[in-house]
């Protein structure tokens, strides 16, 4: 690497380098060989417990060995301890994986077990202590997930992991928030499609239950999109995400000529200003299909042609402006569609 100064290690230095990864690896091979004798025999012990998180901390990676812990868990240390107790025993091992995340932020292992500890949340001895240990579990989850997602906008474990607490939670945060919260993670960067896909979710979580106005959120929604392309034009989450908006899956916004219309017009006044961008084209191709599709018998003969022949001509320029996709243009003009 450039203005890093090198280091030059002598061979004596070397060589105790190389003793000191041996001596670790002989001891990391006899741990685990301890830890699976312990499994086969069915130890249960606090002792077997303990080696685990050991040999975790050395290799988080290592999901037998969390599948070993957890039968400890249930068939040990549980069965010998209070809800109280219990209660303590998870929240050290939430600890325990929060460290391990710092550090191996998109291992399975470590998430799969997390979320295993929060189904383990046993009942306290009154109702509000039941309530109140699981509410405190939740809102903690839900803060180290946002912190995470600090570290790494795009960590889909995260994304999914706050997922899963968002619909767990037992005293739910409105849906709204995450509303705000998405929106934050995208004006923070607009290439995070992980926040993209998550808005997506929400709407149609929130447009399904009557919660939103549809025609007003949308509108909004285009808005934020459109604002994000003329910030990024070459940004490949944005034109996912204004393609969901319009459809024509499960929405039916396609039907919409006069909407379809107008986003023709507003991206090809960005394709004016960016002529070379290839998700302009390929964007303004797509709905002038969708116009054929679904407003062709609407259309006079003169108005279809004019649209076919803007279309075979932006996918001419497609070839020579994204030339390693070349022949999928070529395929596309010969059918007549877009895929």
């Amino acid at each position: 690497m450039h203005n890093v100064k090198r280091v030059r290690y002598s061979a004596e230095a070397l060589a105790a380098q190389r003793q000191r990864e041996k001596a670790r690896l002989k001891e990391f091979q006899s741990l685990t060989g301890e830890v699976l004798a312990r499994k086969q025999r069915k130890d249960h012990s606090r002792e077997a417990f303990d080696l685990t998180t050991r040999l975790l901390q050395i290799n988080p990676e290592f999901y037998t060995i969390w599948n070993y812990r957890r039968l400890v868990l249930l068939n040990g240390i549980f069965v010998e301890s209070t809800p109280t107790q219990i209660n303590d025993v998870l929240s050290d091992d939430l600890s325990l994986t929060t460290t391990l995340l710092k550090q191996h932020p998109k291992v399975y292992c470590i998430w799969t077990h997390r979320q295993w500890c929060l189904a383990q949340v046993p009942d306290g001895p009154t109702a509000s202590d039941r309530n109140g240990w699981r509410q405190a579990y939740w809102n903690k989850e839900l803060f180290v997930a946002e912190k995470m997602l600090e570290a790494d906008p795009r960590n889909f474990h995260a994304w999914t992991y706050r997922r899963y607490v968002l619909a767990q939670m037992p005293v739910k945060r409105p849906e709204t928030a995450d509303l705000a919260f998405t929106k934050r993670k995208i004006e923070s960067n607009i290439s995070n499609f992980s926040a993209w896909h998550q808005r997506s979710k929400t709407l149609t979580s929130l447009w399904d239950a009557g919660k939103l106005d549809k025609a007003r959120s949308l509108e909004e929604e285009f808005d934020l999109v459109r604002n994000a392309m003329y910030t990024d034009p070459n940004d490949q989450s944005v034109w996912i995400y204004h393609r969901w908006l319009v459809g024509p899956g499960e929405f039916v916004i396609g039907d919409d000529k006069g909407l379809l219309e107008r986003e023709v017009s507003s991206i090809q006044e960005l394709l004016d200003i960016q002529p070379d961008s290839k998700w302009c084209m390929e964007s303004i191709v797509f709905y002038k299909k969708l116009l054929l599709r679904r407003h062709g018998d609407s259309l006079g003969d003169d108005e279809r042609g004019k649209l076919n022949s803007e279309c075979e001509e932006l996918l001419g320029s497609l070839q020579s402006v994204d030339p390693d996709r070349h022949q999928r243009y070529v395929d596309l003009s010969r059918n007549h569609h877009i895929v």
